[in-house]
């Protein structure tokens, strides 16, 4: 089955709830999306809440990824609220289910991302990446170039610090 992409989809009580069961999902199958697992829905709540307010706001943009009806994959766009950072943006809570991995979801989501930003007027994206996962290696393989790094910045852990990975597509 294909993946189908929606920008800003009406964030319903259903989708809302899908976006929280992906997010738990995901971290529980070891991704890095703000979490450590196991985490349970009720502790990523708030966070999708604050995220999802944003979203109301008109603040963020939500992509979300669509196998059939069930939302396998999402993203979101954050802006920076900042004047002289208009021209580029974050993507933050880049997440594929993992009972669909290996299909090739993340790599079009990501391309789906960027072609939408150029679209918007924006000239860069910037993803931060949480070291010790090989995640860096992905993005690198969709043009992002590694611009900065945090050591140990990110505490998954008792003795357990990864950096922060800042990477950056320019769009133009």
């Amino acid at each position: 089955m294909a993946i189908r992409f929606e920008l800003d989809p009406a964030l319903t009580s259903a989708l809302r709830e899908a976006v929280v069961s992906l997010w738990t999902d995901v971290t529980n199958a070891g991704g890095a999306v703000g979490f450590v697992d196991p985490v349970a829905r009720d502790e990523v709540l708030p966070t999708a809440d604050a995220a999802f307010a944003a979203i109301d706001d008109g603040l963020d943009r939500l992509l979300a990824g669509y196998e059939g009806e069930r939302l396998v994959a999402m993203l979101i766009f954050v802006d920076n609220r900042f004047v002289l950072k208009d021209h580029w943006c974050t993507l933050k809570r880049v997440m594929v289910h993992p009972d669909c991995q290996g299909r090739g979801y993340g790599v079009a989501l990501m391309r789906e991302a960027e072609r939408l930003a150029r679209q918007l007027g924006r000239e860069a994206l910037h993803v931060t990446v949480r070291g010790g996962l090989g995640l860096e290696r992905f993005y690198a393989a969709l043009g992002y170039k590694e611009v900065g790094r945090l050591p140990g910045a990110l505490r998954v852990g008792p003795g357990d610090d990864r950096d922060e990975t800042l990477m950056w597509l320019p769009l133009r």
